[in-house]
Parts: structure tokens; sequence; C-alpha cells
């Protein structure tokens, strides 16, 4: 949000008599969203040549009984860095951003926050760190407006005759500035949720955790069921995100997509870590068959006459 200039010689608009509006709490603690830069900015750092870790996950494991969902994942996350976790259906990864986020405790191992070993009793404690989980359903109400599901739970208040009532005009203003810093140009900030896009529900969903003091923010399949297009616009608003200094997570089965925006590659398979390698030193078909496995995709691409 952007903060009047004090060295502007126009006075700021006067409240009403009787109103007095209240900032919009953060679910993060009390963390303002910062204003946006101004003037020229230094060209971004490799993440990968970051020194200090937002988050590691270190031999994690996660037993439902006698279900061995997680066997051993290690996984770290470094600021402005877009690490993409990949796994075929199955293969644990929703397991582990729950574990990550504080739905599950992990079995075994250990959570460990920019170098501070952690437990996260529960998703709150997730979000106190500044860890913020979009899933697959989003959260979002369809019949409401887009900057009632912008500030859900947080919602920007005034007082009318003494009575904290909802701030529509402080809300609208907010919602259509961080849409626009997105590159979403909304027709209006009270139309419903439901005339959006899919893309554009993603799209409000991860400027919400951004705009509410995110530092690392985990997808959870943010492109499985978009077209082409709204894939497209998704995957740019990840790399918007990721300048910003924002650690992301991305969980995918798709290889193409991974590819486009990740910094580094992780592939979990049957609750294990095959490996991790940087952008430039795998191929997508390496990827492809750490995933599928390559020996058995081989086999049954032979069996079908080489139709795979």
């Amino acid at each position: 949000m952007t903060s009047a200039d004090p060295t502007s010689d126009t006075p700021p608009p006067e409240e009403s008599a009787g109103e007095a509006t209240d900032p919009p709490a953060s679910p993060a603690g009390p963390v303002s969203p910062p204003p946006a830069a101004e003037g020229p900015t230094a060209p971004p750092a490799d993440p990968a040549e970051s020194p200090a870790h937002l988050l590691e996950l270190d031999n994690i494991k996660k037993h439902f009984g006698s279900v061995i969902a997680l066997d051993g994942v290690s996984f770290d996350l470094r600021p402005g860095e877009c690490h993409c976790l990949l796994g075929d259906n199955g293969a644990g990864k929703s397991t582990f951003i729950k574990t990550m986020s504080g739905v599950h405790q992990p079995t075994e191992g250990q959570i460990r926050f920019a170098g501070e070993p952690v437990v996260f009793h529960n998703p709150h404690d997730a979000i106190q760190r500044g860890i913020a989980t979009v899933y697959q359903d989003l959260g979002m109400i369809p019949l409401m407006s887009v900057s009632r599901n912008f500030f859900m739970g947080n919602e920007p208040r005034k007082r009318w005759l003494g009575i904290p009532v909802f701030d529509h005009a402080t809300a609208n203003r907010i919602t259509m500035e961080e849409m626009n810093r997105m590159g979403i140009q909304l027709r209006s900030a009270d139309q419903a949720v439901g005339t959006l896009s899919g893309g554009e529900r993603q799209t409000v969903a991860i400027a919400r955790a951004v705009y509410f003091g995110a530092k690392i923010l985990i997808l959870d399949e943010p492109t499985s069921a978009l077209g082409v297009r709204q894939t497209s616009n998704v995957l740019a608003t990840i790399d918007k995100v990721r300048k910003q200094g924002i650690g992301v997570v991305f969980i995918s089965h798709n290889i193409r997509h991974a590819i486009a925006v990740g910094d580094r590659f992780t592939v979990l398979n049957r609750g294990r870590t095959l490996g991790t390698a940087r952008r430039g030193e795998i191929t997508e078909g390496e990827l492809q068959d750490m995933m599928a496995g390559g020996k058995e995709l081989a086999v049954l691409d032979s069996s079908l006459g080489g139709t795979i």
C-alpha cells in the first residue's frame, strides 16, 4: 500500500465528522505492508547464491499409524527464490506442505526458520512467522466481492456514530491497488469473486498473502485446473512475488510450469526425496524421468509400441 508523500503541498482528504478509520489487522502479527518502492531498484541477486535460509526442513518423517507418508524428506528455501516441489500423485507433496505450514506435526525431523529451530503446533504458529499457504480451493466465497474476500477476517473498519463498521472505500481502494500491482485490471473491487477467471482468483489469493506480510508463500498446484492464458498470468504473478524477496514454494506435477519459474527443483517419490537440482543443472526430460520412474516408463513405452 503506497503511503502519502509527506512533502506534497496537497493536504490529505478530511474524514467526515464522526468517522475514524482503523487499519486492517494482519494475521501474521502487527506487520504493516511495505510501501511501494520509489525510483530505480537494483537488479535482484541470484537467490541460489544467498547464504541465508528462510526455511529448512531436515529429515522430516510423518507417520499416520502404520502408514509412512514422509520418510526422511529434506528441503530448504532462500529469500527471493522459487523452489519447486515436484512429484506425481501420491508422492507426499500435500502431506509435506501441511507439515511445512503447521497443519501436521512431523513424527521425526527438525524445522528451522531463519536458522532458529521452531515447532509449529498449528497453522497460526506458521502464519505468525510469515508463512502463507494458498491451497487449490483458495479459501474464497464466490458470491462475495473481491474486496470482501481480500480482507476476510482482517476487515478495515471506520467508526460511524461511535460504532465500528466495515470501511468499504478503504477496502476497495487497497484491493484495486494490490491487484494492479500484480498486473490484474479489475472492473471493480465490488464485483463477485465468482465472476473472475481461475487465474485471477489465484492472483487475488496471492496478492492477499503478500499484502499481509508473507515472507514465504506456499502454492499448492496453482496451475492444475487453468487454461494456457490463465496459467501464464499465474506464472507471471509468481515471478513478481519472488522479485520482492519473498520465498516461493511451488508445488506441481507439471514439469513445464515448474521449469518456467523455478530456481531449484526437488523431486518427491513415495514420501522420499529423490534429489534437488538448480536451474540449468537438469533437463526437463531428466526431471520427468525422476518423477515417473525412467525404467518403468521405458518398459511401458516399449510395451505400447513407443506411443508415450
